[in-house]
C-alpha cells in the first residue's frame, strides 16, 4: 500500500511540474520553407498594448535550412532614433532586443544564450544600429554575430512630436552564425523579445514591452519556446466511432466569440491611441480577421477570439479528428481587389470574457497548430455563407485530455491589402444558428486499452508499464502519438484513481 501510494504521489507531481511550466512557456511553432521564406505563411503572435505612450508588435517568424526570419511590426506613436550613430546605447530609443538560448535542456542559462539588438533608423548601413552579444542571461559580451536587419516605418517624421503610425525590423540570422546546423522538427529554443520605446527628446521613462508577459533575462523560467516544425496528430485506431457537432446554443452548448481590434470599417469613429485599442463588440453579430504587411494600417487589424467545451465528448475516449468551421459572409475590397489570406489559429494563452475583450486586454497566443487559405467571396451564395475549415484536432486533443474548454485565437500574417475576411459570429439570431462557428469532432474507444499487461484488470503494474514506455507510441492511450502525462492519467482513471 505504500510502494502504490509513492506511485501514485510521483506520477500526480510530475503531472503537476509539467502542467506548470507549460502554463508559463507559450511555445511558438515555426513553419520550414524550402527557397523563399513567404511573409505571408510565417506564424504569427504578438505583445503590448496599443495606447498613447505604450507600443504592441506582431511577430512573423519562419526558417528555412539556411537562417531564421523574424519580422516585427510595431504600432508606435512617436518614433525616434540616435542621430549619432555608433553609441554603444541602443536601448534608450526605438528598439527590439531578442534573446536566444539554443541549448535549453536545462534550467540553466549558459554561454549559448544569444542577444541580438537592433535599433530603428532610417536605412543604409545597418552596423552601427544593431548589436550582437554572447553570454549567460546576465553577463554578456559582445561579439561579431553574423545577421542582418532591415528597418522601415510609416508616420509623419522620425525624431519629431508628430503622430505617426509605427515601424517594422526585420532579423535575418543564419544558424551558422549561433553555431548550430538547421534545426530539426521538434528542437527547441528559449527565446525572450524586449521592446524598448522612446517618445520624445529627452527620453522620458517609458516601461519596455516584454514576450512572454513576465519575462526575465536571468531567470529562464519565463522564457518562451520557439519549437521548430508543426506540430502533428498521430490518428489513432479507434472502435465504435462516433461524431458530435459542437455550436453555441445547440443542445444547450455555450460556445461564445468575439471580435477585437479595427472590424470592418478600420476603427472608424476612434481614436486610434486613446480609444481603439480599448473597443469592445459586445454582441456583434459579425466577426472579423484582417492583417497586412503596412503597419501604416493597423487600425483596420482585427482578430477572433472562440471558446468551446470540451464536454461534449464523453471521458475516457479517443479523439480521431476535430474540425473548426467558419461561414464567410464578405471580405476587405472589391472584386479585382480582395486577397487570398492564410488564416493561423493558435490556442488563447488565457480564458477571457466577452463583455470586457479588447485588442489591449486580449489573450496571447500559444500553440499555433493549424493554418487554411481562405479566398475572397466572388458571388454571395447566400446564408449561412461559404464553409471555410481549420483542421484542429492537435489542439481539441490536448485540451480534451486537460478537460479544460478550448480557447482559441485566429488571426492572419497577410501581407497584401484588401486580405481582410468577416465571419458570421456566434450571437447571429437563431435564423442563420447553421453559420455559427462550429467544431466536429470524432472520437471512439482506444484500440489500446490501459490494461496493458492484459491480466484482465488496471492497477500498478499498468503503471509501471506506462512509465517504463515514456516517450514512446507502444502504450498510447489517448491517441496523441506519444506515452507522456496524458496518458498516465488516462491510466489513473481507468484505475479508479483520478
Amino acid at each position: 500500500m505504500k510502494y502504490r501510494l509513492s506511485i501514485i504521489f510521483t506520477i500526480i507531481l510530475f503531472l503537476v511540474i509539467s502542467t506548470r511550466v507549460h502554463a508559463v512557456a507559450p511555445t511558438i511553432f515555426i513553419p520550414h520553407f524550402s527557397g523563399t521564406i513567404p511573409f505571408e505563411q510565417t506564424s504569427i503572435f504578438w505583445f503590448g498594448q496599443v495606447t498613447p505612450t505604450q507600443n504592441y508588435a506582431d511577430v512573423r517568424v519562419g526558417y528555412d535550412d539556411q537562417e531564421l526570419y523574424l519580422y516585427f511590426a510595431v504600432f508606435d506613436r512617436r518614433l525616434w532614433y540616435n542621430q549619432s550613430p555608433g553609441s554603444p546605447d541602443l536601448i534608450s530609443w526605438d528598439t527590439m532586443r531578442v534573446s536566444i538560448d539554443t541549448t535549453p535542456e536545462t534550467n540553466v542559462l549558459d554561454e549559448t544564450v544569444f542577444r541580438l539588438t537592433a535599433q530603428l533608423n532610417p536605412g543604409g548601413t545597418q552596423t552601427a544600429y544593431q548589436k550582437g552579444e554572447q553570454g549567460t542571461g546576465t553577463n554578456f559580451t559582445i561579439t561579431q554575430l553574423q545577421f542582418t536587419t532591415l528597418p522601415g516605418w510609416r508616420g509623419d517624421a522620425l525624431n519629431n512630436d508628430g503622430d505617426d503610425r509605427g515601424w517594422a525590423m526585420t532579423y535575418r540570422l543564419p544558424f551558422t552564425s549561433l553555431h548550430v546546423a538547421t534545426p530539426g522538427v521538434g528542437i527547441r529554443w528559449r527565446v525572450g523579445i524586449e521592446l524598448f520605446d522612446r517618445d520624445d527628446q529627452i527620453g522620458t521613462s517609458i516601461p519596455m514591452n516584454v514576450w512572454p508577459q513576465g519575462f526575465t533575462s536571468s531567470d529562464p523560467i519565463t522564457w518562451g519556446t520557439f519549437e521548430f516544425g508543426l506540430p502533428e496528430y498521430q490518428v489513432p485506431q479507434t472502435t465504435q466511432d462516433q461524431t458530435v457537432t459542437i455550436r453555441h446554443k445547440l443542445n444547450g452548448v455555450v460556445a461564445l466569440d468575439a471580435s477585437v481590434g479595427g472590424g470592418s470599417v478600420c476603427g472608424d469613429g476612434l481614436d486610434f491611441w486613446s480609444e481603439w485599442g480599448n473597443k469592445n463588440y459586445t454582441l456583434e453579430p459579425n466577426i472579423y480577421i484582417q492583417n497586412q504587411s503596412d503597419v501604416a494600417d493597423w487600425p483596420c487589424f482585427s482578430k477572433i477570439y472562440l471558446t468551446f467545451p470540451v464536454t461534449p465528448v464523453p471521458v475516457g475516449k479517443v479523439i480521431t479528428s476535430a474540425t473548426l468551421t467558419l461561414h464567410q459572409f464578405g471580405n476587405a475590397g472589391e472584386v479585382g481587389q480582395a486577397q487570398d489570406s492564410h488564416v493561423q489559429v493558435s490556442e488563447a494563452a488565457t480564458d477571457w470574457n466577452e463583455n470586457v475583450i479588447t485588442w489591449n486586454n486580449a489573450p496571447q497566443s500559444r500553440n499555433n497548430a493549424s493554418y487554411s487559405w481562405v479566398a475572397p467571396i466572388i458571388t454571395f451564395p447566400g446564408w449561412p455563407g461559404v464553409a471555410r475549415t481549420w483542421d484542429v484536432t492537435w489542439l481539441f486533443n490536448k485540451n480534451y485530455q486537460a478537460q479544460t474548454p478550448l480557447h482559441l485565437v485566429m488571426y492572419s500574417s497577410d501581407s497584401a491589402y484588401h486580405s481582410g475576411k468577416y465571419f458570421v459570429s456566434a450571437d447571429t439570431g437563431d435564423w442563420n444558428e447553421v453559420g455559427r462557428p462550429t467544431l466536429t469532432v470524432t472520437y471512439g474507444n482506444p484500440a489500446v486499452t490501459p490494461d496493458l499487461d492484459q491480466n484482465s484488470k488496471v492497477n500498478m503494474l499498468d503503471t509501471a508499464l506506462l512509465l517504463l514506455n515514456f516517450g514512446t507510441s507502444q502504450f498510447d492511450l489517448t491517441g496523441d502519438g506519444v506515452v507522456n502525462g496524458n496518458d498516465v492519467k488516462e491510466l489513473l482513471f481507468n484505475w479508479g484513481i483520478l
